[in-house]
């Protein structure tokens, strides 16, 4: 492994304290910065989707939950848990819900029957914590293969490819500069460089954005007349505090989860996805670290951690939580395994999340920039899918394997309307993904011939990571 500045010459640092608070302070301060840019691109992008989504209760819940997280598994795992890109698809599928209830609901409301989708989700973690504990991993597994986990993940990256069209058509140009940074950074950058790509595509295509606006430079604000406006909208900067508190402490009643069915069918498929995220994850901090942390804490304690933090932001309108990728490469840059680290950047975002002006600074942002990260974004799930797939060998020349992902994506792809139907005087909607996911495992549960063995291939363990690029 190439050395780094901040420890050359040395082996791996458990104890931050022995490089003293100064340097402590700056090592969670590149932590933080290295979630930031795809944590608070959930919110901006649930925003597109009509759904009033709060940075500052992304960025509050992050660190939250990343504390409880630590709490969860003995302060012994380096992971940070940002918002979960796995989701999104979720997010869309409830803000384009207009049967039954949903058809005169404000995105507000949308917004809280979603919210209550993720506490059913994130307590799904909880329930295969305690089956994890009873009968073990690999047992579990065996009923979540790649051939299920794999096409479903690709489907929540083709079900919001429109999105990303839509967005970058405001401005083209502006979407292929975010597009151009992100591809340079990643591919080409050394270093923290690398880990930050898409913090760096937002940042840099805004300072283009800020001098293309001082230049009278135009994009498209509603796409059906064709009218233009400015590049940039500040409208309520003036009137945001510096300093306040977030949305569901000062509007309770209109933060807090509601729950229907509907919603639940769809947030809570998406939950096997996210749970193959976190294991994938949990393999990748283990082999960075050194440390088995799927034996100790256990993965049962790291999915109650991640679960519960889950539940809990999304009881109080916030986005599902997941381990971070990029904080793992920050583990790898640093050579700092210190989870006292993790938990310094966890301190900063909730200290970020108490200031409503930075948050209207951040919804500023135009929405080809958004348009042009998601390209990068959207097509990157997919493609992970097909990684999780293809590094986990799953034969197609076998007609079992090939059905069932055959079944998942037509359900995915075929029922762009989702199937509504109606049980005891319910109106229930289960949207492409939802009946996909309960297609393959219906589908890999009663048809003979699952060889899959969790744990075979170092590499297939981390496969289904949303957060590794």
């Amino acid at each position: 492994m190439k050395e780094t500045k901040t420890n050359a010459g040395k082996g791996p640092i458990r104890d931050a304290r022995t490089l003293g608070l100064p340097k402590m302070l700056v090592l969670g301060l590149q932590h933080m910065f290295a979630m930031f840019g795809a944590t608070v691109l959930v919110p901006i992008l649930v925003n597109t989707y009509g759904l009033p989504l709060s940075i500052q209760t992304t960025l509050f819940f992050a660190g939250v939950g990343t504390l409880f997280f630590h709490l969860c598994t003995k302060m012994k795992v380096p992971a940070f848990l940002g918002s979960s890109f796995a989701f999104l698809g979720g997010f869309a599928a409830i803000g384009a819900m207009d049967a039954g209830i949903y058809a005169s609901m404000s995105g507000a409301e949308k917004l809280q029957y979603a919210c209550g989708g993720i506490v059913v989700a994130g307590l799904l973690y909880v329930v295969l914590a305690l089956v994890i504990k009873a009968v073990g991993v690999h047992k579990v597994m065996h009923f979540l293969p790649p051939v299920v986990t794999g096409p479903i993940i690709i489907l929540i990256g083709l079900n919001l490819a429109p999105s990303a069209v839509n967005n970058a058509s405001t401005c083209w140009w502006l979407a292929l500069v975010a597009m151009a940074i992100i591809i340079v950074a990643n591919i080409w950058g050394k270093g923290m460089i690398k880990i930050i790509p898409i913090l760096l595509g937002v940042v840099g295509a805004y300072v283009v954005a800020v001098i293309g606006n001082a230049m009278g430079a135009t994009v498209i604000v509603d796409a059906a007349s064709g009218t233009t406006g400015p590049m940039l909208n500040f409208s309520g900067m003036a009137e945001a505090s510096l300093i306040g508190l977030q949305p569901f402490f000062t509007n309770f009643s209109g933060s807090v989860a509601k729950f229907d069915l509907s919603a639940v069918m769809v947030m809570a498929p998406i939950a096997i996805a996210s749970m193959m995220e976190h294991i994938g994850d949990m393999s990748a901090i283990s082999a960075t670290v050194g440390e088995n942390f799927i034996e100790d804490p256990g993965l049962h304690r790291t999915l109650v951690g991640d679960g519960i933090a889950t539940a809990m932001a999304g009881l109080f309108g916030g986005p599902a939580n997941t381990t971070y990728g990029e904080n793992t490469g920050v583990l790898v840059l640093s050579q700092v395994h210190d989870p006292r680290v993790v938990r310094l950047a966890a301190l900063y975002a909730v200290i970020l999340s108490f200031s409503p002006k930075f948050a209207v600074l951040v919804n500023s942002i135009p929405a080809a920039i958004i348009g042009g990260v998601s390209f990068i974004l959207y097509g990157m799930i997919s493609a992970i899918g097909v990684r999780n797939v293809v590094e986990n060998q799953v034969d197609f020349t076998n007609s079992r394997n090939l059905i069932i992902a055959a079944v998942i994506l037509v359900c995915g792809l075929g029922f762009t309307g989702g199937l509504t139907f109606t049980v005891g005087g319910a109106t229930i909607t289960l949207t492409s993904l939802a009946i996909a996911a309960i297609a393959g495992i219906v589908l890999n549960a009663i048809l003979p011939g699952n060889d899959f063995r969790f744990g075979q291939s170092a590499n297939a363990d981390t496969a289904a990571s949303l957060g590794r690029y």
